[in-house]
């Protein structure tokens, strides 16, 4: 992408269109766009903050999906590389995301149409129109965008005619404090205090073997968590497990014997199981305030029914969910929802307290929209908080934002997914029994 030169003010003229579109994030969607636009015929760059693609991905890669592989390739991609004679995996088998990575988008970002227009450890600090903060108006659709980049090499700035935001939201956990600000104390006691998803079982089996450790979260990924912690403990004397959670029960875990979603109610069962034989400790209505340091681990101070508690462990998983890196985006015109901190016109249809993964309805471009032209939030960080994300989803968005960007307004507007009549969502019980995690490794169903 163009280099910004402040000595030649023609760039300030030049045509949005010789400039490529930017794709942030190199994950499943920044690919699946990066795709579409080549079959569109259309420049893009990719950013990615790792120094590999799917960066976060690899984080969590130990875990399985059970989504199967035919419902996480994207159409698009799945066309461009069986062009060079790739195969799709056995269709109804349930990838680990290892294997989605090594299978999949390793040989998408390889090809050759893709693989030059990728740069990997690059972070995007900014987004903002060139010469523009977001108060102008006056020719804001025909200026360029800007983005404020940080590599290794130091800071530059590059110019793009578009912006497709796929950043996801695997490195922005929510707050372990009830407030959703980060709790008083969480800098003293940070070396204790593990990221969602560990690799209990084996890339961190050294640091959770023989330990006690605090679950904190009432989604999927604690329950994937906490599954994989009871493994351990049977292997490793001497582990124990506590789940802490906000409110009376984890609805959103333990779900009823007629879940439409009969992999996710098998969570909830084996979840139950766990708690009823003692296995996992259960500390409910626990609102935390504060973290500090004991010589052996961590102290929790909260509060329950107005009444101060304490709770101490060696070790906290915080698996309290996701948000969106908004302070990137600060310069840009969002329209945000104020609860969920999705654009408001997609709000209302991934609402979690209605939606589950099978009833979100397909939906693009034109829910997709912001008051900024051009600039589009795509994938998980669509979502913004709502945990209801399937990665079959995000890649409807990006094929229809890119047919917007082609000018071909009947394609972008024409939406369809087609889903079993379950959605497309998560489970810790793969086939093989082991534990899974959702399509993107973020909490939530799916």
């Amino acid at each position: 992408m163009t280099l910004i030169d402040l000595t030649v003010p023609s760039l300030q003229r030049r045509s949005l269109d010789t400039l490529p579109v930017a794709i942030i994030g190199a994950g499943p969607v920044g690919l699946a766009a990066a795709a579409n636009l080549v079959e569109r015929g259309i420049d893009f760059v990719v950013y990615e903050s790792g120094d590999e693609v799917a960066s976060s991905i690899r984080q969590w890669g130990h875990t399985r999906l059970f989504s199967p592989w035919r419902h996480v390739v994207d159409p698009a991609s799945r066309r461009l590389l069986e062009a060079t004679g790739w195969q799709l995996p056995s269709p109804e088998r349930l990838p680990t995301g290892a294997e989605l990575v090594e299978r999949y988008l390793e040989p998408l970002a390889r090809l050759e149409q893709i693989a030059s227009r990728i740069r990997t450890g690059v972070v995007i600090d900014a987004v903002t129109r060139q010469g523009m903060d977001r108060t102008r108006t006056a020719r804001r659709s025909s200026t360029p965008f800007l983005l404020r980049a940080r590599t290794d090499d130091g800071v530059e700035e590059l110019t793009a005619r578009a912006v497709i935001d796929a950043s996801g939201t695997y490195d922005r956990p929510n707050s372990l404090a009830s407030s959703g600000l980060e709790p008083l104390g969480l800098p003293d006691v940070a070396d204790r205090v593990s990221h969602a998803l560990p690799d209990v079982l084996g890339r961190d089996r050294a640091t959770f073997a023989g330990t006690h450790t605090t679950v904190v979260g009432a989604g999927h990924s604690a329950a994937n968590t906490l599954l994989a912690l009871a493994e351990l403990a049977e292997q490793e004397p001497g582990t124990r497990i506590t789940w802490l959670i906000r409110n009376a029960s984890a609805v959103r875990v333990t779900t009823s014997e007629d879940d439409e979603l009969v992999a996710r109610a098998t969570i909830g069962r084996r979840v139950d199981a766990l708690v009823a034989s003692g296995r996992v400790a259960v500390v409910d209505r626990f609102e935390i305030v504060r973290l500090g340091r004991t010589d052996s681990g961590v102290r929790l101070f909260g509060a329950r029914n107005g009444e101060l508690v304490e709770h101490d462990t060696d070790l906290v998983v915080n698996a309290t969910g996701f948000r969106p890196n908004l302070d990137m985006l600060r310069e840009i015109r969002l329209e945000l929802d104020e609860i969920v901190e999705a654009p408001r016109r997609l709000a209302p249809l991934i609402d979690p307290n209605v939606h589950t993964c099978g009833t979100v309805e397909p939906h693009g471009f034109a829910e997709l929209r912001h008051p900024e032209p051009g600039f589009f939030l795509a994938g998980m960080k669509s979502y913004g908080r709502a945990p209801t994300f399937l990665l079959a989803t995000g890649y409807e968005q990006v094929r229809s934002i890119t047919a917007w960007l082609a000018g071909d307004l009947a394609a972008a507007t024409q939406v369809e997914l087609v889903l079993p009549a379950t959605g497309v969502c998560s489970t810790s019980l793969a086939a093989d029994g082991s534990c899974g995690t959702s399509d993107t490794g973020a909490s939530g169903c799916c």
